[in-house]
């Protein structure tokens, strides 16, 4: 694995890492539920980005990938990828992410970044790619659904994120987010 390709697997693991410490401690209630307008919640960003370790580290540069039960009946072009079933245990859909980590990985391991990918579902006059801005774009659509989860779950409970602890402790956060409140109550 070149430097370049080792950088990106340890920053996509930190950032599947981040998703997953969002369930933790969760219900199966709370990790499912609606929790904005969108209708996002943490086991839905959970299952959509099986699909898309899946589809653009694997598939899109002629490797061999399982195929996603929502992919084969088609509900993930209708938001079935964003949230689970009742039928898909938490277990079944973090079974699922860490399957397709493993593909990934192989292929952060194997595939040189410049090989070129071809990504089926994009317009066709820009699906030609390389496996190494496939490789980027995962990282940074994982580390952006890590912050989306770490939101999610101060939603459900107030817990911070990893560093939450580190900044201070509970009053220092209520005085923290008091001159927050201050500041922005000078615009009202």
């Amino acid at each position: 694995m070149t430097s370049l390709a080792a950088d990106l697997r340890q920053y996509l693991q930190q950032g599947r890492d981040g998703v997953l410490r969002a369930l933790d401690g969760l219900s199966e209630h709370d990790a499912r539920r609606p929790l904005v307008a969108s209708g996002t919640n943490v086991l839905g960003l959970v299952k959509h980005l099986v699909g898309i370790e899946l589809g653009y580290l694997v598939t899109c540069v002629g490797r061999e990938a399982p195929t996603v039960p929502w992919d084969e009946e088609g509900s993930v072009w209708e938001g079935g990828d964003m949230w689970a079933l009742p039928t898909e245990s938490r277990e079944y859909v973090v079974g699922w992410y860490r399957g397709a980590w493993a593909h990934a990985d192989a292929s952060l391991a194997e595939v040189p970044l410049d090989t070129p990918a071809t990504v089926p579902w994009w317009p066709e006059d820009r699906r030609n790619t390389t496996f190494g801005h496939l490789a980027v774009r995962v990282v940074a659509e994982t580390a952006q659904h890590a912050g989306h989860a770490d939101i999610l779950r101060e939603v459900v409970d107030g817990r911070g994120g990893r560093d939450h602890d580190d900044m201070g402790d509970a009053q220092w956060w209520d005085a923290y987010v008091a001159r927050i409140q201050a500041a922005a109550d000078t615009f009202r």
